[in-house]
């Protein structure tokens, strides 16, 4: 069995030995079939599912919910959350490795994997939920990207201050949220339309911000020195809330503030928090690990790509996210953590470059996963499972 051979054969004429007058024929419009898949630009482990994957996982979470995350759980809170988070999806991945090697890969991702491994009636119901999972996914990230968009160039909507900042001219509510969502998602559906190759391209400078960004962040919380921080007006809940908390630096003090739990209300939902609701908003950020399984058409070599990449997508994710969320613990009031999801821009060397980095890894991930969407739709159609 060649690479390329599927592990089931749903033509019927798969199934009978060719004439031997047809030999020459099937081998003809088999080579014809092939050529363009040859001659067409192919990915790599790097480009095709390392870096997609890595911009899928660092988005919403990372930058806007990491300081909401230790805020309300603590620090062994948040680090179980994450080993509990990361071995769910350990799993899935070691189940994406053993399926990916198994067999022929092409586009469809997921859904091209299980209907071929288990038949396409397996393959269809699970490749329609993919599907959904996908468009959902992108709406998050989409939303994700508003909020911070909102946050800085957005007019508050119960702002008492006679001036807010020339900067802010967006207006606000609820209908305009979805207006600005409606043409950042038609910007992805562009690049969706144009291929995936233009969104790989894309990627690795988009890959580069972000580094840079996590860079900037790692080392403001070594240089920048205790200061007070303004809180944003969202998270005054009342008159008498405190509008300042404080950033002391790496500070034993502060680690041993944040060390357990302080589940309050959250200012943005009027909740109060418990375990599972913070482990089910930290669990968005674990997931987009199907990113470069999503790509398996585009790829040069799926079967070795894909288990690689995915899995050192992973164990960097979790690296930087635990080192993150300790960082957090040791260097910002409680206080802080809970009231402003933006502190990362607020205590960093240049305030700006969050933002920067907010702005590119959500419209990355948004775009990534409309990719994988429009790929299992493309797989289903092509089965004719639609």
């Amino acid at each position: 069995m060649e690479e390329r051979t599927p592990l089931l054969h749903y033509r019927l004429a798969t199934s009978f030995a060719p004439n031997p007058g047809d030999v020459s024929e099937g081998t003809r419009l088999q080579s014809a079939k092939d050529a363009p898949r040859s001659a067409s630009p192919k990915l790599g482990v790097m480009f095709g599912v390392v870096i997609p994957t890595l911009l899928s996982m660092f988005s919403v979470v990372l930058f806007l919910r990491i300081g909401f995350v230790v805020g309300q759980a603590g620090l062994y809170q948040s680090i179980t959350m994450f080993v509990v988070a990361y071995f769910i999806i350990t799993m899935t991945v070691l189940s994406i490795c053993a399926i990916s090697t198994n067999g022929a890969l092409e586009a469809g991702g997921a859904y091209y994997m299980i209907s071929r491994a288990l038949g396409p009636e397996f393959g269809g119901s699970i490749g329609i939920m993919f599907f959904l999972a996908n468009v959902c996914g992108c709406a998050l990230y989409i939303l994700g990207l508003v909020e911070a968009i909102m946050f800085t160039f957005g007019v508050p909507e119960e702002s008492t201050a006679a001036f807010t900042g020339f900067h802010q001219m967006l207006p606000s509510g609820y209908w305009w949220c979805l207006f600005y969502g409606t043409i950042l998602l038609f910007l992805c559906f562009v690049v969706c339309l144009v291929g995936a190759h233009i969104y790989a391209k894309a990627t690795f400078i988009i890959f580069i911000i972000v580094l840079t960004v996590l860079a900037s962040v790692f080392t403001s919380f070594f240089i920048m020195g205790p200061t007070v921080v303004i809180l944003p007006e969202a998270s005054l809940s009342n008159s008498t809330s405190r509008r300042t908390a404080n950033y002391t630096g790496l500070w034993l003090s502060t680690l041993k503030g944040n060390l357990f739990s302080n589940y309050t209300v959250d200012y943005t939902t009027g909740g109060v928090m418990n375990f599972a609701r913070v482990f089910a908003v930290l669990f968005n950020g674990c997931t987009g690990i199907m990113a470069g399984s999503n790509m398996s058409g585009d790829l040069k070599n799926p079967s070795y790509s894909i288990p690689r990449g995915t899995l050192a997508a992973v164990l960097t994710t979790f690296i930087v996210y635990n080192l993150l969320s300790l960082l957090a613990a040791g260097s910002c009031d409680c206080y802080l953590l809970q009231r402003d999801y933006s502190f990362l821009g607020d205590i960093n060397v240049w305030p700006p470059m969050v933002t920067v980095g907010i702005y590119s890894s959500t419209m990355s991930a948004a775009m990534s996963n409309l990719i994988g969407a429009s790929r299992i739709l493309y797989a289903l159609a092509k089965d004719n499972l639609l």
